[in-house]
């Protein structure tokens, strides 16, 4: 009986605790069967057809691993035996250790086992042949199945084979030593906290995500769903059901253009980004679908439509038009021409005044002022030997001044020379100084110096022979020149 007794104290630790994980190591438990016995007086193992005896008790049992625990356990029932042949009836209270070896990890919600190990049983005296007290059991061995309810909860059946060392429980010695088997179930709580710094539902020491915010759904190794599986999230996929790229927040690209095809206006064939995956043949910003020119010419600056920009409406484009902002006819590359002369006003001297273009838009000089600035060129003289204009002399200028006036679009050119006389250098310096003296006076009297270039030539171009004093006095001349 106390065999028995404590084989069943055995099997409720053994059952207790079963289900025990890395996050909760200690189990305790409670169970409760009958206990039904195997010796002298004969065999009653998986018969019916006698009284059951009742054993329970409590057990505590540690983690060790994923297939291991160890469990400790305390009952108390009856074992007894009662036939023709013979009848015995004995109180027993028991301590067991087992090891149990789980066959399948804590994962699976049922889970198989073996267990084996020893123990103790103390018997009452009331039926007992003589004054020991305890019987030791060696060894118990079993096995079982566990049901996981919860993570906290586990059902436990199972069976127990208790081997003692004694022969008088059942007031027979001499044969077979008593043997005694328990049929248990009992419920079991695994205790701990689960540690999740995630907060996600799966452990620590399983989650192989351990930093998902709060709030994701995770998979059972903790990680973020990703119903796609191309490697996004499904919290962070923008296209959750669809596989993609990880660059596009989980969505597909059919072109490889880095536009993902929900956002791209032409998914099968490759554009730029900033055109929203669209080409642009000629690289002018305007993707092909909208543009209306898609051959401009590359660098032309083009409207929305992809076509050259016209600001003025003349039909001669920017990158072409001297005028931009301003129409103007095609001849003249969009520039106006207001005096009708063939010569754009930006490049007409004479905008107002219809002339050639020869004279760059200004007219003619009349052949009769032709004559006179050559009058007045060989009315120029100088004091001798000095770049001082005559007081003779400004009357003739200022007769000059009013000819430029009158064709404004005009520059002249103002040549000093010299006689022989003298070295070349001086003549050279002299020339020149007299020219600019010439210059800076038309400018006093209001002609823009940016129409005036003086020039000293010296004694280098002569026109007469400088050997005679006539000579000499043609040579000391000044020339005027207009030009445009």
């Amino acid at each position: 009986m106390k065999k028995l007794l404590f084989l069943c104290t055995c099997l409720a630790f053994t059952f207790v605790t079963n289900a025990q994980t890395e996050d909760r190591k200690w189990n305790i438990g409670i169970f409760g069967g009958a206990t039904q016995y195997n010796g002298d007086l004969g065999n009653d193992f998986y018969k019916t057809d006698m009284t059951f005896y009742g054993v329970a008790g409590l057990s505590v049992s540690r983690y060790l691993g994923k297939y291991f625990d160890l469990n400790m356990a305390a009952s108390k029932g009856t074992v007894a035996y009662n036939r023709d042949n013979g009848y015995f009836n004995s109180e027993f209270s028991s301590l067991a250790l087992n090891l149990k070896i789980n066959f399948l990890n804590p994962d699976y919600i049922v889970r198989p086992y073996v267990f084996g190990g020893l123990g103790a049983m103390l018997f009452d005296k009331k039926f007992d042949v003589n004054s020991k007290k305890i019987d030791y059991l060696l060894p118990t061995a079993g096995g079982g199945l566990t049901f996981r309810l919860s993570p906290v909860v586990v059902l436990n059946l199972q069976e127990t084979f208790m081997f003692t060392d004694g022969d008088d429980r059942d007031g027979v010695t001499g044969g077979s030593k008593d043997a005694f088997l328990t049929h248990t179930l009992g419920l079991s709580f695994n205790l701990g906290e689960k540690k999740d710094a995630d907060k996600d539902g799966v452990s620590d020491r399983n989650d192989k995500c351990p930093d998902t915010p709060a709030g994701v759904a995770v998979d059972k190794n903790g990680c973020p769903l990703d119903k796609d599986n191309d490697g996004v999230a499904d919290y962070q996929d923008e296209c959750p059901d669809v596989a993609g790229s990880p660059a596009l927040n989980g969505c597909p690209d059919r072109d490889k253009d880095g536009v993902a095809d929900a956002k791209d206006r032409c998914p099968d064939l490759a554009g730029p980004v900033a055109l929203k995956g669209c080409p642009d043949s000629d690289n002018d910003g305007v993707a092909d679908i909208d543009d209306k020119c898609p051959n401009t010419i590359a660098g032309y600056k083009v409207d929305a439509s992809g076509c050259p920009l016209d600001n003025d409406k003349d039909g001669v484009v920017n990158n072409e038009d001297r005028c931009p902002d301003v129409a103007g006819p095609v001849a003249l590359k969009g520039c106006p021409d207001t005096d009708g002369d063939g010569v754009a006003d930006i490049d007409d001297r004479c905008p107002t005044v219809k002339g050639t273009i020869a004279n760059k838009g200004c007219p003619d000089i009349s052949p009769q002022d032709v004559k006179r600035i050559a009058y007045i060129a060989g009315k120029i003289f100088f004091e001798n030997a000095s770049a001082k204009l005559k007081g003779s002399s400004f009357v003739e200028l200022n007769e000059l001044v009013l000819i430029l006036n009158r064709y404004s679009g005009t520059n002249l050119l103002i040549e000093g020379h010299t006689d022989s006389n003298g070295s070349d250098t001086y003549n050279l310096n002299l020339s020149q100084e007299r020219m600019e003296s010439v210059k800076k006076y038309l400018e006093s009297q209001g002609i823009n110096s940016t129409r005036l270039t003086a020039i000293g030539y010296g004694e280098s171009k002569p026109i007469a022979n400088n050997k005679t004093s006539l000579g000499r006095a043609k040579n000391r001349r000044v020339e005027l020149k207009t030009t445009y």
